[in-house]
């Protein structure tokens, strides 16, 4: 169990335990219980803003490029404090290179089992994927699950942290909502290797694939996905509390899966292709008189 779930586990009000013994017993430092950290300044939240929307343009960027870029927009930063903030954020560079980043390394990482696979029908594989939103005084991520042929999202949870337990609640509200995939996709985060994750996946009968290190492509689906979330909802609202974004992006996402028509989807919307509807007025191909 993480730190931070541990964390969450402690109850100030305890009719018979103290916070002390709480920590203790929970293998935290009492300290860390009642540490807040310290928020990003004015100046890191608007430049973290700046990385998120030249990172959609150009997710091959990695610190080096990314601080020339800010660079030239006027800012005078170093390559070490651009590389904390996309850590932060959970960018990095999405070309194939060596493995210098590697996961949790006492997580298990599966192999990757889409490659050559032709994925037309609802629930043949589903993925997921995490996001850094910017707010207008601060910042949130994103998690979503998304069935692979269809587009459409299946659940979604927004935290504070990159701890694991969002990700699994994300993941079991799909599960219970809409049934199991064949197959579950995702990259090689802690999150997603991380036992707790993938202990849901395993009980419930669900093969386990993973991206290669640095392979935006396998997983471009949701990568897509979260483009236009951002151009057409989070760029455009400066969401202010956790509340308001919450409501936002539960509209945006409605709005994704139920009136979106996609060009790939035969301009069908994600619900209609889940739930194999016609597209309204259509009225199957045309037929050339004789």
């Amino acid at each position: 169990m993480s730190r931070v779930r541990r964390q969450e586990l402690v109850e100030p009000g305890h009719g018979s335990l103290s916070i002390t013994r709480q920590c203790a017993l929970l293998s935290i430092c009492r300290s860390g219980y009642y540490y807040e950290p310290k928020g990003e300044s004015e100046l890191n939240l608007k430049l973290m803003k700046l990385i998120d929307v030249q990172y959609m343009e150009t997710p091959f960027y990695g610190s080096r490029q990314m601080t020339r870029y800010l660079r030239r927009q006027g800012y005078r930063v170093n390559r070490k404090r651009v590389g904390r903030l996309m850590l932060l954020m959970g960018l990095s560079a999405v070309y194939t290179r060596p493995n210098t980043s590697k996961p949790h390394p006492e997580h298990e990482v599966y192999p990757y089992l889409l490659r050559g696979m032709s994925i037309t029908e609802p629930d043949e594989v589903w993925c997921a994927d995490i996001t850094y939103i910017p707010m207008k005084r601060g910042f949130l991520y994103l998690v979503a699950v998304m069935d692979w042929a269809t587009r459409k999202v299946l659940s979604w949870r927004v935290s504070n942290t990159m701890d694991a337990r969002f990700c699994v609640e994300a993941l079991e509200e799909a599960i219970s909502k809409y049934g199991t995939p064949g197959i579950f996709n995702t990259d090689q985060g802690s999150q997603f290797t991380s036992l707790e994750f993938t202990s849901v996946l395993k009980e419930a009968g669900v093969r386990i694939s993973m991206d290669g290190r640095g392979r935006w492509m396998d997983n471009v689906m949701i990568e897509r996905l979260w483009r236009s979330l951002k151009y057409e909802c989070v760029y455009l609202n400066a969401f202010e509390t956790g509340s308001e974004l919450r409501q936002g992006l539960g509209k945006w996402i409605e709005f994704y899966n139920q009136r979106r028509p996609h060009s790939s989807l035969d301009s069908r919307t994600p619900d209609e292709a889940y739930y194999k509807l016609a597209r309204p007025g259509y009225a199957g191909p045309l037929k050339l008189a004789a």
